[in-house]
């Protein structure tokens, strides 16, 4: 990894975290790739290739996708729920083999008020997405992070202000070649 090498920025986050409005402004702020998994899988689900039941699909489309765009030297942000471990060590795999600078962020809403407002009111912006209501995203299987990694809580500060932080934090992992410890 050098200092010109392109970023993966990976999210994750519950649904209603606020992840993907972060994900899709610093993909315009930073003219990444941006790659959700909701639409990959929304789209595989029409497609009727696969049931409903898509197991790792998205994900490992999502995974080649990215591969493919950092190997051009694209950077890419990759905006999915990203909740267990072998799924963040996966996206972690296509960084180094790519030679891709890794910065993972995780998307919090610290408010539980404010997020079950959010997951209630929110509507989908994929044609026939379903998305979860609040007992899904309460009951959703999200394993607990066990290295260092950017906390983003969107409860707290705007949008504009979480993305300033994040493009700091990736300043300084980039300039320093390393993963930083970061307090979770």
């Amino acid at each position: 990894m050098t200092p010109s090498s392109p970023t993966l920025l990976i999210f994750s986050g519950l649904p209603g975290s606020g992840k993907t409005l972060l994900a899709q402004e610093l993909a315009r702020q930073l003219n990444a790739v941006y790659v959700r998994i909701d639409s990959i899988e929304q789209r595989l689900r029409k497609s009727q290739i696969v049931g409903e039941d898509l197991k790792d699909a998205g994900y490992r489309v999502a995974y080649a996708i990215a591969e493919d765009n950092l190997r051009l030297g694209r950077g890419v942000i990759a905006d999915s729920v990203n909740p267990i471990e072998i799924t963040r060590q996966a996206w972690l795999d296509v960084a180094s083999r790519t030679g891709a600078h890794p910065v993972e962020v995780e998307v919090q809403c610290s408010d539980i008020t404010e997020h079950r407002r959010r997951v209630e009111n929110r509507e989908a912006d994929i044609p026939g997405l379903q998305l979860p209501n609040w007992d899904q995203v309460l009951s959703r299987n999200y394993e607990s992070w066990d290295r260092p990694h950017l906390v983003i809580d969107t409860a707290t500060r705007s949008v504009e202000e979480n993305v300033e932080i994040i493009r700091h934090h990736m300043a300084l992992q980039k300039k320093s070649g390393m993963r930083p410890e970061l307090p979770s």
